[in-house]
């Protein structure tokens, strides 16, 4: 009977009070033109962004001020259910065989030279999705040969040839997220492996240093979940020690009370003290701030790169 009490009583994330945002955490709201014309491109197209689908703070910059999206493709419904993703989860609808053409078409009305490219987790599908991703990245470079792809993917659950099948497509960065420290993954990532993101990140590495793929391999974190200072730490070394060249931190944001609850708000000046430890290591690359998330700036912080041959 305790045990039954003690379970029954602890607090839920709905319980929880919500924390009140620092002042460096405010985010400026505002919809330009320029904003109006990317959320119509989008709904006219049929396209799903992470910008919305993830509640991203960035979103009112991005669009506004700079005229950038991430596409998310393969829908809007996660096969999976992570404590901090604000993506519906359930049961997907069926591939839209339109939608590498509509990327394309997107991204060459939008005009951009780098676009990113993400997606909800599909373990519905046999190749977890890896056929259609390389379509849609070979898509956008036949319709924007001066454009950069960087693909954000999910883990295709391990599926041996789904990584081939990506980087045959030839995308300039290959980006796939820690997210948090091993610890948390039994909270934050159900369904996903510490180990088995590495192992994919490695992977893609070795393929990188063996000459076989000519891209950047890169990764995220956010803190602020519940993560201590030293595992933090220990998961950048790992992170490194993996291959992988650009890193991005940010901070933990709840999207509903649904969702696992902010553990603390890091300071701008614990982020400064995380990105000199990241370099120190041997990155190429780290964009390190609260505000910062997998595609912000993504062509700034991996050096401007365009497209060759």
């Amino acid at each position: 009977m305790e045990d039954l009490v003690r379970i029954t009583s602890e607090p839920t994330a709905r319980s929880l009070p919500r924390r009140r945002r620092p002042e460096w955490l405010r985010i400026k709201l505002a919809t330009p033109e320029s904003f109006r014309q990317v959320r119509g491109l989008v709904e006219k197209l049929h396209l799903n962004t992470v910008c919305e689908e993830a509640r991203c703070p960035n979103i009112y910059e991005c669009w506004g001020e700079h005229g950038t999206a991430t596409f998310m493709i393969l829908g809007d419904i996660c096969t999976r259910r992570c404590g901090f993703c604000a993506v519906a989860t359930g049961k997907p609808g069926p591939v839209d065989p339109e939608e590498p053409r509509n990327v394309a078409e997107a991204v060459a009305k939008m005009g951009l030279r780098h676009a990113v490219l993400t997606s909800v987790d599909r373990d519905d599908l046999e190749d977890g999705g890896a056929r259609h991703w390389a379509a849609v990245v070979e898509a956008v470079h036949g319709r924007n040969p001066e454009t950069a792809v960087e693909v954000l993917t999910p883990d295709f659950r391990g599926v041996a040839d789904a990584l081939d099948v990506v980087l045959a497509a030839r995308p300039e960065i290959f980006s796939h997220n820690v997210e948090t420290v091993p610890r948390m993954y039994r909270k934050a990532r159900p369904g996903s492996s510490y180990e088995r993101t590495l192992a994919l990140l490695a992977d893609a590495s070795g393929r990188r240093d063996r000459g076989e793929y000519a891209g950047r391999v890169k990764t995220g974190l956010m803190v602020g979940i519940g993560e201590q200072r030293d595992e933090l730490f220990a998961t950048l070394s790992d992170v490194r020690s993996a291959g992988v060249e650009v890193l991005t931190l940010g901070q933990y944001l709840q999207p509903t009370r649904e969702h696992l609850p902010v553990d603390r708000y890091v300071p701008p000046e614990e982020f400064a003290e995380y990105k000199r430890f990241a370099l120190e290591l041997g990155f190429a690359h780290c964009e390190s701030g609260p505000l910062v998330r997998s595609s912000y700036h993504a062509h700034e912080h991996v050096g401007g790169t365009l497209r060759e041959g």
